[in-house]
């Protein structure tokens, strides 16, 4: 039976606002503060730290960080502001995979199974191709207009860039780039499967395990 589209876990909320990652570090502390409502609400209004042209352009987004910092533990976020600009870059893509089911379907189920491939490249026809299937299963998903399902598509594939995951000329697929250090923090914290989902190879995951020992 498909899945009912008030119990859906699936969201298409990703496209008020994209990757993000400067945005959402500059307001960090205000989402870490007890007084967080307030503080967003007016940085809505006054634009201080985002520097997002439109009030509704800040207020989409500021609706999307909250889910994005929800996603995760707080230590977690202690933990993205020690990082580097690139290990923030990785430290927000986990954050995405988190909070935004069909990204992590789409990572786990078409990047994974295409860089396991011969091509060692994924397309957005293999990511729509995700998501139709997703809707056999799924009313909401189902309900999803084309216009929706490109947006998504079309966000991943930008987040895969900006990663470095994926080549913009030829799509070709690579592993994220980050020290062992920066990746044996995520078995620390009990998310092993996030160094296969960054495409390391099972030698290189061994490698870091002894890191984090």
């Amino acid at each position: 039976m498909p899945q009912n589209t008030n119990n859906s876990p699936y969201t298409a909320s990703l496209t008020g606002a994209g990757f993000l990652v400067d945005e959402m570090t500059s307001v960090l502390p205000m989402l870490m503060s007890p007084d967080q409502d307030a503080q967003l609400r007016d940085e809505i209004i006054n634009n201080q730290h985002l520097m997002i042209n439109t009030e509704n352009t800040r207020k989409r987004a500021v609706a999307e960080f909250k889910k994005r910092y929800a996603a995760v533990p707080a230590s977690y976020w202690e933990h993205h502001l020690t990082l580097s600009h690139d290990d923030q870059q990785m430290s927000m893509f986990y954050v995405m995979l988190k909070t935004y089911k069909v990204l992590l379907d789409f990572q786990l189920n078409v990047v994974l199974r295409q860089w396991n491939s011969v091509s060692q490249q994924v397309t957005n026809n293999d990511l729509l191709a995700c998501i139709n299937d997703i809707s056999t299963k799924d009313d909401f998903v189902a309900s999803w207009s084309d216009q929706t399902k490109s947006k998504i598509v079309s966000s991943f594939m930008t987040i895969l860039k900006k990663v470095g995951m994926l080549n913009e000329r030829t799509l070709d697929l690579q592993p994220m780039q980050a020290s062992d250090q920066s990746f044996a923090y995520y078995i620390k914290i009990g998310e092993p499967w996030f160094l296969d989902a960054c495409l390391l190879q099972p030698w290189e995951i061994d490698r870091i395990k002894q890191c984090a020992l």
